[in-house]
């Protein structure tokens, strides 16, 4: 539901070849009728389908998971019927992404109207939570920019060993256009986006409270983020530099064990932290056209500083990808199924 978007576009493209699943329906307010690849060009001879019109009782008796790829606060206006109904849901808004009500006036500026729903959606991250995803039927997939840093900064504040400031924890972001969605405005206009590195969030981004909610469940303790946000000139990718403040004395294999520790057999997560070569760290530009999220990082002994990196596709590992990856978990597939590709390079 949803499918006329960026995300929208690249789910249906990676389940049109997952070879597992049957895609029933693409819903589209504006365009129903209309053949898909006149919205999305690039599946032009991969599908005959046309999009639909959001019918609720239609689509629910028309499939076994619905993914919800709608702007945010459009999901919840129609969830509890969803819902109610039984059919399995990944929902790619923020709707359902924070379990504290509250938060939703804090980040978003509304008073959620379903939050009885909150806690029954599982933030779906599966390099962190795979077990609780395969047993729920209601999935939140995260925003792009917060999965990114969570997963850089996962292993840090996963472990008990370094004692580091929870209080302080500076996340520095760059996201390419396709984040602003597929909808133009003056700032995102070629002539305006183009050759730029603007930061359009330097405090207060919405996706703070999603890596502050997922770090405090990790650590056990409340950990507060000071987040920036920057538009790039690019049109796929994120990066997003962390910087973590420890006490005392650690050794660069010490933060080797924390990401080896939690990361050692996840399919999309790729340490890189390499001595040689222009790519020696994290780089959205080797990830573009992938699922995988590549984290690396480096000790700043002078400053008693972790710079923990993270570089995605946000399209994908950001949005259709991680939602694919989490439905295989949901359907009980092979997690990779569908999404298991190399990189494009170069971009």
């Amino acid at each position: 539901m949803g499918a006329s978007g960026y995300a929208g576009g690249e789910l249906i493209r990676l389940l049109l070849k997952h070879g597992g699943v049957d895609l029933t329906f693409a819903t589209s307010r504006k365009n129903a009728g209309e053949y898909i690849f006149r919205v999305h060009p690039n599946l032009r001879g991969m599908t005959d389908l046309k999009f639909s019109p959001n019918d609720l009782s239609k689509v629910t008796e028309m499939a076994d998971l619905i993914f919800t790829a709608l702007p945010h606060g459009e999901s919840v206006k129609f969830m509890p019927q969803l819902v109610s109904s039984g059919v399995k849901i990944v929902d790619l808004s923020a709707d359902f992404r924070l379990k504290n009500p509250a938060d939703y006036e804090t980040w978003y500026g509304y008073t959620h109207p379903s939050p009885e729903l909150l806690e029954k959606f599982v933030y779906a991250v599966p390099e962190l939570n795979r077990d609780e995803i395969a047993k729920t039927s209601l999935a939140s997939s995260p925003g792009c920019m917060a999965i990114t840093s969570i997963l850089a900064l996962a292993p840090i504040f996963k472990q008990k060993d370094v004692v580091v400031d929870r209080e302080h924890v500076v996340v520095d972001t760059k996201i390419a256009s396709s984040g602003s969605g597929g909808k133009p405005s003056l700032s995102t206009h070629f002539s305006e986006r183009y050759g730029v590195v603007r930061p359009y969030k330097p405090a207060g981004h919405r996706h703070t409270g999603e890596i502050e909610q997922q770090l405090s469940g990790l650590s056990g303790q409340k950990v507060t983020v000071s987040m920036s946000a920057h538009a790039i000139n690019m049109v796929r990718g994120i990066l997003s530099t962390c910087q973590v403040f420890y006490e005392g004395d650690i050794q660069n294999s010490t933060v080797w064990k924390m990401y080896r520790s939690l990361y050692s057999g996840q399919p999309f997560i790729r340490m890189v932290k390499d001595k040689t070569g222009p790519f020696r760290l994290p780089d959205p530009k080797v990830v573009i056209g992938s699922n995988f999220c590549d984290v690396g990082f480096e000790l700043d002994e002078r400053g008693h500083r972790i710079v923990a990196i993270g570089a995605i596709d946000n399209l994908l590992k950001g949005a259709a990808g991680n939602a694919v990856q989490v439905m295989n978990i949901m359907l009980g597939q092979d997690e990779k199924r569908g999404i298991y590709d190399a990189p494009l390079h170069p971009v």
